[in-house]
């Protein structure tokens, strides 16, 4: 028999899946099986599962016809369980190292019926604090039931702190219940019901507080479902225990700290039920008020119960009122001071958006921007294209800082950042399209749609999965992070990998559209034709090889350090290459005042890379043939006419591969600081291991691999068939329309 069952179910936790399973499969203690139940989730969880089942044989999935709801799958686990002990986890939860060997051996130590183990909750902004009751498990016995030690009612009634020995549900016929709270009514009768209870007071369970997506954080009527719950838990502790005084007022108490939990969270029950709620909680206090009494608690609780006894709202809600008054009094007193706006063009313009957001929103106006302001690109131009084409009732109006007018194509309707007309098209447009979030003091407005297109695949981590990585993490403001993603309506996702990667970093309320990148249409589609044309516009020779390098950004790098000489690199290259470079756009200067620049110590574009004409962006359309082998394209607008142009890209570790690679043409990485780069910065996969070419890792190697041809080969075509497969397979043209459909068409696929 094997020594555990872990029922693990499942359900929209693509995001945190991997993270659960790894933290139990790595454990130094093997003897145990995860039996994790698939409930028809609607996202990636199915297929993270079935990964991990082919892998390893530990991990059996077992999949219901329909959802089934979280206790209703436990109960299926639960059924398929063959361990001595059952561990119901939750999913998006993981599990601390060595936990399973110190849950092995306190079993083996004690022989318990149930084993309360330790866990801490874990906020969405990194911070940790220890589980409610710990007290309660420290000063636990050895070996005790629940009338011998009645304190241990006071630790969390969730499944995924008791591991439990199977005979002992199997016996008694213990099952959850469907709905919500159903841990209630199944965690109090266990324990009750447990002649030999244990605690293990390290932490082995990492409590995940979701921003969104948690019942906890849902407001409806539905919390009204507790009540039942506490019911049944109270009818099974008297069929199966019959506890004693002590025991059965503790109870008590905790059934009805427990709804007034429930009740004083803004996110739980509505405001229009809240009345409905208190006279619940006050008839349930008459019903199972224990006969013989119960502790009262002291001082502004016990105030609390006796307005319940009495079935008082009003007064139970001016108490209420009172105290978040006087809480957020004391806050104001703590503030060193207000935060005045020093400028008072922004202090004109704030006031002016505020005034235009009093106006009806316009239903046919729809929004445009990319970086900060920069131009007419990316994700946003390929759906302002199609939307042209498909949807010409919405009025496109593009954001354009002062600097950059010039680059904005003839015809294009713009306003130009921090003027009136900006401030009244963001006050009014029904659509908001950017690759980038909108400024922090823009407020999403009722019957607006918010579209983040995003700007690339994620290979370094992003959002709160930075919080783990210092060099990612300085100066970020992730509280300001989450608000900004709270406003989306849609997030585009290119493929599976990101859609999973974006859930995690940006754990908001919005609807994925995994329909691949908008802006890769036209890579998907390109021709002959196009790609001469353009290699033409940019002056390149014919014949000359062109290999277009796009170096990422490396926050810790002091000013003008750079992983590459190019000029070096270029003379390598030899006459009948032409080699681009195009700086991260980080290094390329904004001037809007409240824009973005190129970042704080960070030279503008490439220095000592030459531009095809002195004083103007490099390589514009247009301009006279290049005579030189090294040309800065840093300010070219368009960054797919470089990846036509491109015969070969060149990168370390931009998210341009991911791009380049739907022109199925070769890629080479150079990853002089991979190492370095990973554990400072943080990746979501090891690109060393699943690369899209050649990887050289010192500069001979990398001199080597294009003197060779190796960039080129049939092993190389091989890898990047391989990361196409993974990265591409949503890149058919057809991506901007398919947003379009749904955003401003209302199609669903």
């Amino acid at each position: 028999m094997t020594s555990l069952s872990i029922v693990l179910p499942c359900y929209r936790v693509q995001g945190y899946l991997r993270q659960c399973l790894d933290s139990i499969l790595s454990q130094s203690f093997g003897d145990f099986e995860i039996i994790a139940v698939d409930d028809a989730s609607p996202d990636h969880t199915g297929e993270i599962l079935a990964e991990y089942a082919e892998r390893d044989p530990r991990v059996r999935v077992v999949t219901p016809p329909e959802n089934l709801g979280l206790g209703r799958a436990r109960n299926l686990g639960l059924e398929h369980a063959t361990g001595e002990y059952v561990w119901f986890l939750d999913s998006d939860d993981w599990m601390s190292e060595g936990s399973l060997a110190a849950v092995s051996a306190r079993l083996r130590e004690t022989e318990a019926d149930v084993l309360i183990v330790g866990w801490d909750r874990v906020h969405w902004d990194g911070t940790v604090e220890s589980g409610t009751a710990k007290r309660a498990l420290d000063r636990a016995p050895g070996l005790f039931s629940t009338e011998a030690y009645p304190q241990i009612l006071n630790v969390l009634h969730v499944a995924w702190n008791k591991v439990i020995r199977r005979d002992l549900l199997t016996r008694l016929g213990f099952e959850f219940e469907a709905g919500w709270y159903e841990d209630v009514s199944f965690s109090y009768p266990v324990l009750l019901a447990a002649e030999r209870i244990s605690t293990l007071p390290r932490t082995c369970v990492h409590y995940r507080q979701r921003r969104t997506g948690a019942i906890t954080r849902t407001v409806g009527d539905r919390h009204f479902e507790v009540f039942d719950h506490w019911q049944h838990a109270l009818e099974l502790a008297e069929e199966y225990a019959s506890p004693g005084p002590e025991v059965r007022g503790l109870l008590f108490r905790r059934m009805i700290w427990h709804y007034l939990t429930v009740l004083r969270h803004d996110t739980r029950v509505p405001a229009g039920s809240r009345r409905r709620f208190f006279h619940r909680i006050a008839a349930d206090y008459r019903r199972f008020r224990p006969a013989e009494g119960f502790p009262m608690p002291g001082r502004f609780e016990g105030l609390r119960y006796r307005l319940i006894e009495r079935d008082a709202y009003g007064m139970f809600r001016s108490l209420e009122l009172a105290k978040q008054a006087v809480r957020g009094l004391q806050k104001r007193m703590r503030l060193p001071g207000l935060r005045i706006p020093h400028r008072a063009r922004q202090v004109l313009g704030l006031a002016y958006y505020q005034m235009q957001r009093r106006r009806s929103v316009d239903e046919s106006l729809a929004l445009y921007a990319a970086y900060w302001y920069r131009g007419v690109n990316c994700n946003p131009a390929a759906i302002a294209r199609k939307a042209a084409e498909l949807a010409p009732h919405i009025r496109p109006v593009w954001v354009i800082e002062a600097s950059r007018t010039h680059l904005v194509p003839p015809g294009t309707e713009y306003v130009v950042a921090g003027t009136r007309a900006y401030f009244r098209a963001l006050a009014r447009a029904r659509y908001l399209i950017n690759n980038v979030n909108w400024p922090n003091r823009i407020a999403k407005r009722p019957g607006t749609t918010h579209v983040m297109t995003h700007h690339g695949t994620p290979l370094k981590m992003m959002g709160i999965d930075q919080l783990d990585h210092p060099a990612a993490a300085l100066d970020q403001d992730f509280a300001s992070q989450m608000r900004r993603a709270d406003r989306w309506d849609y997030s585009i996702s290119a493929n599976a990998h990101t859609t999973i990667a974006w859930s995690r970093a940006y754990p908001c309320d919005y609807e994925t559209l995994e329909v691949g990148y908008p802006r890769n249409d036209r890579l998907a589609t390109t021709t002959a034709a196009e790609v001469a044309a353009v290699r033409e516009k940019l002056g390149i020779p014919a014949g000359k090889r062109v290999v277009l390098y796009m170096p990422t950004h490396r926050e810790w790098l002091p000013s003008g350090t750079s992983v590459l000489e190019v000029e070096r690199l270029a003379e390598a290259l030899g006459p009948d290459t032409v080699l681009l470079v195009r700086a991260h756009y980080f290094n390329v200067p904004a001037a809007t005042p409240g824009v973005p620049a190129a970042t704080p110590g960070v030279p503008a574009a490439m220095p000592g890379v030459p531009a095809a004409m002195p004083g103007r962006p490099a390589a514009t359309p247009g301009e006279p043939a290049l005579t030189g082998g090294l040309v800065d394209v840093s300010g070219h607008p368009v960054v797919e006419d470089l990846y036509l142009a491109a015969d070969v890209l060149l990168t370390d570790y931009s998210s341009a591969m991911f791009d380049y690679a739907v022109l199925d043409r070769p890629i080479v990485i150079f990853a002089p600081d991979w190492d370095t780069y990973r554990d400072l910065r943080g990746v979501y996969f090891d690109l060393m291991d699943k690369p899209p070419g050649a990887i050289a890792r010192a500069y001979p190697e990398l001199v080597e691999i294009f003197r060779s041809g190796a960039y080129r080969d049939d092993a190389n075509a091989k890898i990047r068939r391989a990361f196409r497969e993974r990265f591409c397979y949503l890149d058919d043209g057809h991506a901007a329309e398919r947003v379009v459909r749904r955003v401003f068409l209302n199609d669903h696929p």
